[in-house]
């Protein structure tokens, strides 16, 4: 059967319509069989020698397990995902007609045998994972299927050389007194018997610089270093706190009688970054300096956004790190569990500005670190430091994924009985390899992790006051009001779970009736007792609804109030704490989960959610013990000189009390006042809300937050508060609402109308007499008036009277 390259065997199945789709209903499980099956690819292709006499099969990426045969002769045999393999085959290539056959083992046999030949290792999966150099996930998560893939997933090249090739080329772009500095390092592979001499040269060429290099190099020299300065470079910033100015490079390689032999081309951006752990009376902290301009982290972490990797293309990446840039995110977690990703990815977030966290590919596992699993590692290493150093974006190099949490909380120690478990790789491999490849950028152990004490303590990685923390227990154990009991320094990981978009659910799972606990549902649901850790953190705040719609409302509405709780919580700490990432961004198939995008593609409320809470000018309103504080975070390179106008409204708008609150703070700083007694404390908890709002001089009024004294199931809240019109225009249609009572969360759920249709804008609150317009861009709907059903335009009032009760809205 025909096979695609890149690909791998399900989808090559799947083109051929020999397999059903493995997202839809419960056919993960029917597809078991691929991944313990061994596969063979095989292709016949011509060749006529060219002028260079040397030849390379380029191999960007074998997912796995695979021995490479070329015309009956083996050249290659391979165990690792994540690495490039270079072979001769000046002397196998024939003139004519060639065969290249590549055998594939079963991923799952293999890491089984292996777990048995390095030793049983403690991970957390049904599969071990850790025994075997691919993406973990792809044995299955607590979000994603277990789908064995194997295939040719990237590219494979046939590259005819002469004299000499690049083998590896490591910009490094950074600030310089005045201006930048280009340095670059350049390693080079000599043909066999060549014993000219060569010239390195480097040009850089960006936004009103240029600069350039060139090194002569002897015929037994294998590497140079080059230093190019670029007086009038311009540094890159992250979004928000400036411009992202990109400089093309071009290295060349060039022969004796002035031939170019070999060249490189890529792109840097000039900036400094730094992460700074220094301790303080609170503990240690973790913060992140950009051209010496400490930069709140607001970001998210990201997953594989396709169970098979080789189908997410540039513009994929590009919408799904649109949506991350339009939630306020500026930084990304390329999450140890999944992959390097793809070139586009990083391209893509150097032109956004978008910063990114690197993890080294170790997750939730102990690894060995005897071979052949440790040449493994540092192939791996040494391949991808050098194909992303170029980027301006990479800002840190992180060594696994809740590694050293593990072994100290998950029992491990006791379980390894003194094996190895890759702590060496984390405290001396990857640093070195660093220092050789990437020197200039910062690296962390593992996260969670805390940093050594002053006098050599060694502290527990999980610790809230020093470096960076997991915050799991709320979701796995602790209601989402728990997050703030919690005053991390920096909160890498914390996350709420939720259902897909409605349509996504209703695509992938066909279940008659649907229920939350349906078969369907129960397959995309892999949180060990995720559903009842749903419904438990529901309870609290919302009835848990009969209805299915009203339970897909209340489940995605509570996933954004968590995840919004958090944020909001965390940046009002600041600068004691100096980030937060979210988990997760993205879905590599449809599921319920921590994500905010689902499966589809489709934005889930939680996104909103995080648009909100990440605003440059956020008003949160905050409990300090038996008090309340309005705190104004200000992350905006303008200061905030205006009036914060507190106020304790009843349900129905009347006024109850008010204060007024002067705040006077400079650019990217945090201001905190407390609420006065009387305007903070309520008469009636059931009827009453506290909003406070920054107004300007001019009366113009600004951001405002919220404060409920009490849950929603117990508010008095209105069941009709608002009326709505729906009228067609340019790219879709605008739907206006007009508050009649207090709407709290008002939700455009279009996607139940247009699986395609995109809304600007939701959960908003507000007040009797207020009005907003939604804009949904759709194409032309046979019933626009379905945009207004109760099934669609939505608010957490719906939630507190039966879906009879609500009628279709016109």
């Amino acid at each position: 059967m025909p096979a695609s390259v890149p690909g791998v065997v399900h989808t090559g199945l799947l083109a051929a319509g020999l397999i059903p789709n493995p997202y839809l209903d419960d056919n993960e499980s029917l597809l078991a069989w691929i991944g313990l099956t061994d596969w063979v690819y095989e292709a016949m292709f011509d060749w006529t020698p060219g002028a260079g006499d040397r030849r390379s099969l380029v191999w960007h990426g074998l997912d796995t397990v695979a021995s490479v045969e070329l015309n009956g002769a083996l050249l290659l045999e391979a165990a690792n995902q994540h690495r490039t393999h270079v072979v001769d085959v000046t002397d196998r290539l024939v003139a004519g007609a060639n065969t290249l056959t590549v055998r594939f083992a079963s991923a799952v046999r293999y890491a089984d045998a292996q777990s048995l030949a390095l030793g049983t290792r403690p991970h957390v999966n049904h599969h071990p994972y850790n025994a075997v150099r691919k993406m973990a996930c792809n044995f299955g998560w607590d979000w994603g299927p277990d789908l064995v893939t194997a295939g040719i997933w990237k590219p494979v090249e046939l590259v005819e050389w002469s004299t000499a090739r690049l083998s590896g080329v490591r910009p490094t772009a950074s600030l310089a007194d005045e201006g930048g500095r280009l340095q670059v390092a350049v390693d080079l592979e000599h043909a066999p018997g060549a014993d000219e001499d060569l010239t390195v040269r480097v040009s850089v060429t960006g936004p009103g610089s240029t600069g350039s290099a060139q090194v002569s190099v002897p015929t037994d020299a294998t590497s140079v270093d080059l230093d190019v300065d670029v007086p009038d470079a311009q540094p890159w910033w992250p979004r928000s706190h400036g411009d992202q100015p990109l400089s093309d490079v071009v290295v060349e390689v060039v022969g004796g009688r002035g031939e170019v032999l070999a060249d490189w081309r890529g792109r840097v951006g000039f900036r400094d970054v730094e992460w700074r752990s220094t301790p303080d009376e609170a503990g240690t902290g973790f913060t992140l300096l950009v051209n010496g301009e400490p930069v709140f982290v607001r970001g998210v972490n990201w997953i594989p956004d396709d169970a098979f990797p080789h189908r997410v293309d540039r513009a994929r990446y590009a919408r799904r790190l649109e949506q991350a840039a339009d939630a306020g995110v500026n930084l990304v977690r390329v999450w140890g569990g999944g992959i390097y990703e793809a070139d586009d990815f990083y391209d893509e977030c150097d032109e956004r500005g978008l910063l990114v966290w690197q993890d080294f590919l170790f997750a939730c596992a102990c690894y060995a670190e005897e071979e052949p699993l440790r040449s493994e590692v540092v192939a791996e290493v040494r391949d991808n430091v050098t194909r992303l150093s170029p980027h301006p974006s990479l800002v840190l190099w992180n060594g696994g994924n809740e590694n050293l949490w593990g072994f100290v909380d998950w029992e491990w120690e006791v379980r390894l009985d003194g094996r190895t478990w890759g702590e060496g790789y984390y405290s001396q491999l990857l640093p070195e390899l660093l220092a050789e490849l990437d020197p200039g950028r910062p690296y962390v152990p593992g996260s969670p992790f805390s940093p050594v004490g002053p006098d050599g303590e060694v502290r527990h990685p999980n610790d809230d006051a020093h470096g960076l923390t997991h915050v799991w227990d709320v979701w796995n154990e602790r209601d989402y009001l728990a997050y703030r009991a919690h005053r991390p320094r920096f909160a890498s990981e914390f996350g709420w779970q939720g259902p897909p978009a409605w349509s996504t659910l209703r695509r992938s799972v066909s279940d008659e009736p649907l229920t939350p606990e349906s078969p369907g549902m129960l397959v995309h649901q892999k949180a060990m007792e995720g559903q009842r850790k749903l419904e438990r953190g529901l309870v609290r705040h919302l009835p848990v609804p009969d209805d299915m719609r009203d339970w897909h409302w209340a489940m995605s509405l509570n996933q954004a109030r968590a995840v919004r709780t958090a944020v909001e919580h965390l940046r009002a700490l600041s600068p004691h704490c100096s980030g937060s990432i979210v988990w997760q961004l993205n879905d590599c198939w449809p599921v319920t989960s921590w994500s905010a995008v689902d499966g589809d593609g489709r934005a889930k409320p939680t996104l909103f959610a995080l648009r909100h809470a990440h605003a440059d000018r956020l008003v949160t309103v905050q409990p300090r013990g038996d008090d309340l504080v309005v705190v104004v975070v200000n992350d905006d390179a303008d200061g905030v000189q205006a009036d914060l106008v507190v106020r304790r409204l009843a349900l129905d708008g009347n006024e109850l009390a008010s204060a007024r609150l002067p705040v006077r703070t400079g650019a990217r700083s945090t201001w905190e006042g407390a609420v006065p007694s009387d305007v903070a404390g309520a008469g009636d908890p059931r009827g009453e809300l506290l909003v406070a709002t920054l107004e300007a001089a001019d009366g113009t009024a600004g951001p405002r937050g919220f404060w409920w004294f009490t849950e929603d199931r117990d508010l008095s809240l209105p069941t009709t508060p608002f009326t709505a019109t729906v009228t067609a225009v340019e790219g879709g249609y605008r739907v206006d609402v007009t508050a009649t009572g207090l709407v709290k969360d008002l939700a455009l759920l279009a996607d139940g109308v247009d699986p395609a249709a995109v809304v600007d804008d939701m959960l908003l609150t507000l007040l009797p007499g207020e009005q907003v317009a939604l804009q949904v861009r759709c194409g032309r709907l046979d019933d626009a008036g379905a945009l207004l059903g109760g099934d669609v335009l939505r608010c957490a009032n719906d939630l507190l009277v039966g879906a009879t009760h609500r009628a279709l809205r016109n």
